[in-house]
């Protein structure tokens, strides 16, 4: 253990940081938040991505992660969470490569659609302004968000999994220290 990679910082304050950044990002879909204090977790995780797991994940929560054995270890450490060996069992999926199709994902149920996964995804890179057109609840108008490196078939996955609601997966994009999410209200229409 002695090559295990530290958590935050500061556990508390860092915890309350990043969870502050996704509650925004989850609040204002598409905008883009950052996670001033995110941990270096072992790669292929990137900072937000680590930050993210810190924050929501812990001894309750299933979690899926398909990143390799150091993060597999670092997150077992930091988080203390049970990790399930199917993603359809997980509460929060997140994978180094291709990830599951989201409607493979636990989706809840119209009684309680609470019950649904969330899907952490690592993407290249995310600017506002361009890119895909975003609307729905939390967006007064219309929201621009460019992707970098999402799934080729992201969009369609996505309208399949948004005419589920209320049931459905969550998404949060990390890139770098940056945050953006992707509430299954949401609709998305390219360009």
């Amino acid at each position: 253990m002695s090559g295990l990679l530290p958590g935050f910082a500061d556990p508390v304050l860092d915890a309350q940081s990043a969870f502050r950044a996704v509650l925004e990002a989850m609040s204002r879909p598409g905008r883009i938040q950052r996670i001033p204090r995110a941990p270096s977790p072992p790669r292929p995780l990137c900072p937000a991505a680590g930050a993210v797991l810190l924050t929501l994940v812990d001894s309750g929560t299933p979690l899926f992660i398909d990143a390799g054995p150091d993060a597999l270890e670092w997150v077992r450490f930091h988080a203390g969470c049970p990790v399930v060996a199917d993603p359809a069992g997980a509460e929060f999926v997140l994978t180094a490569g291709r990830p599951p199709g989201l409607l493979s994902l636990r989706a809840g149920s119209d009684e309680e659609p609470q019950g649904s996964a969330t899907l952490i995804l690592q993407v290249q890179g995310l600017e506002e302004g361009a890119g895909w057109r975003l609307t729905g609840p939390g967006i007064e108008r219309e929201h621009r968000l460019r992707v970098t490196g999402p799934p080729e078939d992201f969009v369609a996955e996505w309208r399949a999994n948004a005419a589920r609601f209320p049931r459905g997966v969550d998404v949060i994009l990390c890139t770098g220290e940056q945050v953006a999410a992707l509430p299954r209200s949401l609709r998305i229409e390219e360009g």
